[in-house]
């Protein structure tokens, strides 16, 4: 079934103190996408050193591209075609706040707030994104 949760995201400002609370609440574990480094960006792996279903991440608020800090955990929905879900967005009433965005090796994103004021993000699977 497409339109699935595939990803969610936890801001943070300071990237080991939220690390040790997550790690202590829920006996999550941490690693780099791109090597050891887990200071900016990390891949979230549940107790068991397994991926959760949906790819847990935490980043520094830094990698925000909205005007404002996000405060929860920003989620991605698994999606067909993100050019679709953009035009969709715009007709129901939400506001794309980030366009078609290559994340290269991964695939498309965009981001939009719903009619909420709810930050949402949408991602189309393309190894061959760049």
């Amino acid at each position: 079934m497409p339109n699935n949760l595939a990803h969610f995201a936890i801001h943070a400002d300071d990237l080991k103190r939220a690390q040790r609370f997550y790690g202590r609440v829920f006996g999550w574990q941490f690693q780099g996408f791109d090597g050891p480094d887990i200071s900016s960006f990390c891949k979230i792996k549940n107790s068991a050193g397994e991926d959760p279903g949906a790819i847990g991440a935490m980043q520094s608020r830094r990698f925000n591209t909205l005007a404002h800090p996000v405060f929860g955990f920003e989620c991605s929905i698994d999606v067909d075609d993100v050019d679709a879900i953009a035009k969709a967005v715009e007709a129901n009433g939400g506001k794309i706040l980030m366009p078609k965005t290559a994340i290269p090796g991964v695939g498309w994103l965009i981001k939009f707030a719903d009619t909420e004021g709810n930050l949402v993000c949408a991602v189309s699977f393309d190894a061959s994104a760049k």
